[in-house]
């Protein structure tokens, strides 16, 4: 039985940018990134309202299309509740189309927020794991939904249940002597079209080389930094994908020739390295201010968050 939410409550959900794959984790590991996009919901008498502050303004649907309010309702049917109207209003710091999990941090976002309408009604809210689950039904793989749920580094995995799928994590305590610089080009892309440059099958040399560099990443992550140039290597997506994102994928050589653990974050075309340095050598930052790249450092996110009402700054 559905439950009409009443008029006037207000929630708000704070969710982090993600970096998926780490090389050679295709479609498993996953980290957040101190970047975050925020959600505001104010239930109404009826309608939908979306307002869009930051990346995508202008660009995204103001509409039940968009991808916040696809994942509200979601969530809403989730917890067997309907709104009679909303506010949506989003404010949005993660780049969109650049392989930060942006798209992952909009459906994680609108689900943690109706966690925050339902918290008030008394009702039990949903667990990580059911917004885990949630959010990657929407992205088809449990990468970046699970760091953007969790925070910091993730180790994720794809079930059958039943003839469904059940999508799972667990959290990888990241080494505090690893410094991520992800480097945001103005090129854009998306994981459809980089998805295709990828073959359906693979030789078993390859795949046995990527297993061996995945495992040897959580331990890298975790507990041997030192390990990260050999544990980054991957052969089964980055090759594929780098003609179609050139400067990213020479920004990734030249880091790599410079000793940086550098990666494509995602599907790219954003680079993400990995570094026991406190700073990247010049040349990577004269390589990315010559072409387009916003490099900056960043600290490992925090996972979703959400609470009942406006926050203060708002």
């Amino acid at each position: 039985m559905t439950e009409i939410l009443p008029v006037g409550l207000t929630a708000t959900s704070v969710v982090p940018a993600s970096s998926a794959n780490l090389g050679p984790g295709f479609d498993s590991l996953g980290l957040a990134l101190s970047l975050y996009d925020e959600i505001v919901l104010e239930t109404t008498e009826s309608g939908l309202i979306v307002e869009v502050e930051g990346e995508g303004a202008g660009q995204v649907p103001l509409d039940a299309t968009h991808l916040v309010v696809r994942a509200v309702e979601a969530g809403l049917r989730a917890t067997g509740f309907r709104a009679p109207g909303l506010i949506v209003r989003c404010r949005n710091d993660i780049p969109h189309s650049r392989g930060l999990g942006s798209s992952a941090a909009a459906v994680v976002g609108g689900l943690a927020a109706v966690n925050g309408l339902v918290a008030q009604t008394g009702s039990t809210p949903m667990t990580q794991d059911r917004l885990i689950q949630l959010a990657s039904e929407f992205e088809g793989h449990p990468d970046n939904a699970a760091a953007a749920v969790l925070g910091g580094a993730v180790v994720s995995w794809t079930e059958a249940d039943a003839g469904a799928r059940r999508y799972a994590a667990a959290p990888l305590r990241l080494h505090p002597g690893i410094h991520l610089f992800p480097a945001i080009p103005e090129q854009r892309s998306s994981t459809a079209e980089t998805r295709v440059l990828l073959p359906e099958q693979v030789h078993h040399t390859d795949a046995s080389f990527n297993v061996s560099r995945a495992a040897l990443l959580v331990v890298a992550l975790t507990d041997r930094p030192d390990l990260l140039m050999a544990a980054t290597e991957d052969v089964l997506h980055q090759p594929q994908r780098g003609p179609a994102m050139p400067d990213s994928a020479e920004y990734l050589r030249l880091l790599r020739r410079c000793g940086v653990a550098a990666v494509l974050s995602g599907a790219g075309p954003a680079v993400l390295g990995l570094s026991t340095e406190p700073a990247l050598p010049q040349a990577a930052h004269e390589y990315g201010a010559a072409h387009g790249f916003t490099v900056e450092k960043m600290s490992v996110g925090r996972g979703a968050s959400w609470t009942s009402g406006v926050p203060v700054n708002s």
